[in-house]
């Protein structure tokens, strides 16, 4: 077997991890033990938001009882944006929010205020969410929350911590959907994109309690040193006390996951063979640069003299150093390159997005080998140069190691493949 091939069988197992993800499969399983009501009082109300929207409220439409009365609206981004027959379908931004997505919320809150006891809500909640469903609180504009997206996004806050934050900014995020629906009954079925699959994470758990008061926001944006960078419009957001959304243990929903990384991790490790295969963290989170030092230990801990594949999930940060362009997918590939030159034999290290979108680009991650430094360097370029202005982008371009496969239509995280074959002794 050649790098090439190894290249190719990273692929594959990219291919598989996503396929285990697959939304159509996972609501079907999900609806046949939870069917939707057949009684004729009131109307089933389908609403999806995420990456994965449009395969769930597909498989979801074709699962209303006969001769029931519905309305379904969908919220996806621009890539995985399809028509659905009877449904209403939104494409909205992602990770930056846009107006378009601030219409979609308008839509939303119509939606679940017209709504009464005899309702059935069916919320089909995916990753992606929390950016392509904006609804600014009152007092607040979508620039208001850009900026402080932004901010978040570029200094190292991790998901839950940004979703913490951002619950407090949302009328629909940290069970606002809920509370405005709060006479009907809900389902919520959902795919997380999380570590450990914290429902209040998730989207910014539009369906789940908050995840801290707005005290703890404060707080960790004050420890932090960015409370003075936030609008000030975000911080007297922040600062008024407010009553606390009821809780949600009080009202009839149900939350239920239907999928997570854990379920693509597996597959991967199935699809190892010949390979020696195994899964080292099912969690792999916090700085990208860290990340990296704990990829590299594991290897040389873990090293065979046979074909091997070592397997990690997850989902790292980057503060953003540089005017650059990158993901944390692509910086990790780049930052693991660097640290395994001495690694004898044939490999490669894989990190991508099961969403097929790395940050701001069109790079679902990298794949990177042991040629990769020597690639850079021979184009004339120092990789240091690109760590220092967080362009991980460019500089897997000039390498020739981008990883690009256009959107999944999915979304569980990220996934962390390295491949070796040992060289033969001669």
């Amino acid at each position: 077997m050649i790098l090439t091939d190894l290249r190719t069988t990273a692929v594959m197992f990219f291919k598989a991890a996503v396929a285990a993800a697959d939304p159509k499969l996972s609501l079907r399983r999900a609806l046949q033990e939870n069917p939707l009501p057949t009684n004729d009082d009131g109307q089933i109300i389908l609403i999806a938001f995420g990456k994965a929207s449009v395969a769930l409220m597909e498989e979801a439409l074709n699962h209303i009882p006969a001769g029931k009365t519905y309305k379904a609206l969908a919220v996806t981004n621009y890539e995985n944006f399809q028509f659905i027959k009877g449904c209403e379908v939104h494409a909205s931004g992602h990770p930056v929010p846009d107006e378009n997505g601030a219409s979609a919320a308008i839509r939303v809150i119509e939606m679940l205020k017209n709504t009464d006891e005899n309702d059935y809500i069916l919320t089909l909640i995916s990753g992606g969410g929390s950016a392509l469903l904006p609804a600014p609180c009152a007092g607040l504009t979508l620039q208001d929350k850009i900026k402080a997206n932004k901010i978040l996004l570029q200094n190292g806050y991790n998901i839950t911590e940004i979703n913490m934050i951002r619950q407090h900014l949302s009328e629909l995020k940290g069970g606002g959907m809920a509370e405005l629906a709060q006479k009907s009954t809900i389902q919520s079925f959902i795919i997380s994109d999380v570590i450990r699959d914290d429902l209040r994470v998730i989207a910014s758990g539009p369906t789940v309690s908050p995840i801290a008061p707005k005290s703890e926001a404060v707080a960790l944006l004050k420890s932090r040193g960015h409370w003075s960078l936030l609008p000030t419009t975000v911080q007297a957001t922040l600062s008024e006390p407010g009553a606390a959304r009821p809780d949600i243990n009080g009202m009839r929903v149900t939350n239920k996951l239907i999928c997570s990384n854990r379920q693509s991790l597996l597959a991967m490790q199935d699809t190892a063979k010949p390979f020696d295969a195994e899964i080292l963290n099912f969690g792999l989170d916090g700085d990208v640069a860290d990340a990296a030092e704990t990829i590299v230990k594991d290897i040389h801990r873990k090293l065979k003299n046979e074909a091997q594949a070592l397997i990690w999930g997850g989902e790292t940060t980057v503060t953003v150093k540089g005017g650059g362009k990158g993901g944390r997918n692509q910086e990790l590939a780049l930052r693991v390159a660097e640290k395994l030159s001495t690694i004898q034999g044939e490999w490669i290290f894989m990190s991508a997005g099961t969403d097929g979108r790395d940050g701001p680009t069109d790079a679902a991650g990298g794949i990177v080998d042991a040629g990769t430094i020597d690639r850079l360097a021979r184009s004339g370029h120092n990789i240091k140069g690109f760590l220092d202005q967080s362009d991980s982008n460019s500089a897997l371009k000039h390498s020739g190691d981008l990883l690009i496969t256009g959107g999944t239509g999915t979304n569980v995280a990220d996934v962390q493949l390295f491949l070796r074959i040992p060289r033969k002794a001669t």
